[in-house]
């Protein structure tokens, strides 16, 4: 047996706590660097679509399968397809005021305000969520959708790192989220799940039990609300509003991705009511679409990062 004196002890406690922080470093710095080349894709997007317009810069950036939400439609289309019908003619112009991106960056998100302009100038507002996957080295648009809100936001942001680091806090570590039980039909299972616990807990209970501290909603007409006490509370007063019956939501989902380190993963799909009488009456049982991306803990569970969700 190997005997280490006083000295040598704290020698080797000391070269422990080095390299574990170095590793905590490294993997900060290499976060970073996943981060920034978000955050540069996004703008070189918003850039090329000034440059050459909205059709044509999707068309460019657009990966296969990407989808979009269009309320006319029902909720998820292709994007493909919609882009290259050229139906919209509208410009955009936006700049992403958050990013988020999975430990080897090859998923990730991003959000911040949009402006819709049509001939006469401005037509509408929003906020515009992407998902965005890295192939071959390149950032691919997968997910886009718009939520409206009645108002300007300013274009003057830039996101922030440290708005970012908070979430990855909460994310398990890379072995962890390696596991091999951790898989996509475990994303998929627990988007049932919050689906289907709105209906006994509500929404601000389910967003608590099933949201990050550090989880963000955006809703049609607000401001992105952000943190759990506010994210779940503004979440929970929304489907309440929109809920006036005791008809349970049913939630479709329609298709997801798991990041290769395993920690980081979006759904999307739609979720409704079954419509009474009444509903069927006055035309409005409620129907939205939904995306959501969402984080590994260090408690082996998956927990929602960013809500969003668009009634057609």
């Amino acid at each position: 047996m190997i005997r280490l004196g006083t000295g040598n002890l704290l020698t080797a406690v000391l070269l422990l706590i080095l390299l574990n922080s170095g590793s905590v470093y490294s993997q900060e710095v290499g976060q970073y660097q996943h981060w920034l080349e978000l955050r540069a894709a996004d703008q070189s997007f918003a850039d090329r679509s000034a440059e050459i317009g909205r059709n044509s810069a999707f068309l460019e950036i657009l990966g296969e399968d990407s989808i979009v939400f269009r309320r006319e439609r029902g909720g998820p289309v292709d994007a493909l397809e919609i882009y290259s019908s050229g139906s919209d003619q509208r410009e955009i112009n936006w700049k992403a005021h958050y990013v988020d991106v999975s430990r080897d960056g090859d998923l990730g998100l991003s959000a911040g305000p949009l402006i819709l302009i049509n001939q006469e100038g401005q037509d509408g507002f929003g906020h515009q969520v992407s998902i965005w996957r890295k192939k071959e080295l390149r950032w691919e648009l997968m997910v886009d959708i718009v939520v409206p809100i009645p108002g300007f936001l300013s274009l003057e942001v830039e996101p922030n790192f440290d708005d970012t680091r908070p979430v990855l806090e909460e994310t398990a570590n890379a072995v962890m989220a390696m596991a091999e039980a951790n898989n996509l039909q475990r994303l998929i299972d627990a988007d049932d799940l919050f689906g289907r616990s709105i209906n006994f807990r509500g929404g601000q209970r389910t967003l608590l039990r099933y949201g990050l501290e550090n989880a963000r909603v955006y809703l049609p007409g607000m401001a992105p609300a952000v943190g759990a006490d506010y994210a779940s509370s503004v979440y929970g007063a929304f489907l309440d509003n929109q809920l006036s019956t005791t008809n349970e939501i049913s939630l479709t989902y329609a298709g997801g991705y798991l990041s290769t380190s395993k920690e980081m993963g979006y759904t999307y799909g739609t979720m409704a009511t079954t419509a009474d009488e009444s509903e069927l009456e006055s035309g409005t049982p409620f129907k939205a679409s939904y995306m959501r991306l969402w984080r590994l803990t260090p408690s082996n569970e998956w927990k929602v990062a960013v809500e969003v969700l668009n009634p057609f």
